[in-house]
């Protein structure tokens, strides 16, 4: 019989496992495609798709969103909007753009899987009127899957009187995007700019959630007001349309320093905590604002110990190691309800 000299080289055993592999991977190819885990196990908390900034290095957008939301027990998938070196307050940045046909593309990727379905849909910072547009879209494809799904908008555009955004972003938001947001987390100035009113009291504070429920969501928290020197949250509620909303306002300490990616943080707490207690958006807020002060007080006293002059500059938020503060923190900072 004629053997070949490759098989008397290499063995016939070693053909016969050859052979086997090629079969295994031959079957491979006509394996069902894995389950949709949404679908198939779905998440007792939610399934979050976040659209955010991302840094290699320090926590701000999805960084400083994702972990503190799989703490609480959520799925959380990233699209990175930016994949920078570091945050833009440094001296310099390297990184890449995401623009809105490079979002859409993933979108109708994981659509092609059956792999759209969410129950929260959360979105940070977006420097651009296009890539916003196509956000605008994802909620519209997003709401075909899931007409459940909600939307939390944090419109980042600005603080302490200056817009970081181009101001035409300013009427997208106004016009486009607080209609289809469920949850709106706006401080100060950005609520300012959504409405077109000054907000220079808590009673304008007030005001200014009614004129956003009238255009939206049910749900509104002005994460950041100054009012004669006190820091305010405000929150409001409303359950029902044409119905008042439930109103609240949490005092919060002032801390000696600035950090980046508190908003971000914020934002995705709020949304953790509110979809667990949704009927008690003044419980939700008190879990978020004293989670985030106590790992700012962490940071803080971190820099400090390292000798680190803390109001030189913005400081790095000490993440990771709050993460019993984010899991389960300690209350001590509660809603005051309004009449």
């Amino acid at each position: 019989m004629f053997v070949s000299p490759l098989i008397a080289r290499i063995g016939s055993s070693s053909i016969r496992s050859l052979s086997n592999f090629r079969t295994k991977c031959l079957k491979q190819l006509h394996m069902a495609q894995p389950p949709i885990l949404a679908l198939a196990i779905p998440s007792d908390t939610g399934r979050v798709l976040s659209i955010q900034s991302h840094t290699v290095q320090g926590y701000v957008g999805n960084k400083s969103a994702v972990f503190p939301l799989q703490l609480l027990g959520y799925d959380v998938d990233p699209i990175n909007s930016v994949q920078f070196s570091n945050h833009t307050g440094y001296p310099t940045f390297k990184g890449q753009v995401l623009n809105g046909e490079q979002l859409w593309e993933l979108i109708e990727g994981l659509e092609a899987n059956g792999l759209l379905y969410y129950t929260h849909l959360l979105t940070g910072y977006i420097g651009s009127v296009s890539f916003l547009n196509t956000v605008l879209k994802v909620v519209d494809k997003l709401r075909s899957v899931n007409p459940k799904l909600k939307f939390v908008c944090d419109p980042v555009m600005g603080d302490e009187g200056k817009l970081y955004v181009p101001p035409e972003l300013v009427m997208v938001y106004r016009e486009k995007v607080v209609p289809v947001a469920s949850v709106l987390t706006p401080n100060q100035f950005e609520a300012e700019q959504l409405t077109g009113s000054s907000i220079t009291s808590e009673k304008d504070g007030q005001e200014a959630c009614n004129i956003l429920h009238a255009a939206g969501p049910s749900k509104v928290v002005i994460t950041s007001i100054n009012i004669d020197g006190t820091l305010l949250l405000i929150g409001s509620h409303q359950k029902e349309k044409g119905q008042s909303p439930e109103q609240f306002k949490i005092v919060i300490p002032k801390i000696p320093a600035y950090f980046t990616g508190t908003g971000d943080l914020t934002t995705a707490l709020l949304l953790g905590w509110s979809n667990k207690y949704p009927n008690d958006l003044d419980k939700a807020a008190e879990l978020a604002v004293s989670s985030v002060q106590a790992l700012l007080l962490r940071t803080l006293t971190d820099y400090q110990k390292a000798g680190y002059d803390c109001q030189s500059s913005s400081l790095e938020i000490r993440l990771i190691q709050s993460l019993d503060d984010i899991r389960n923190p300690e209350v001590k900072y509660r809603a005051k309800r309004y009449n």
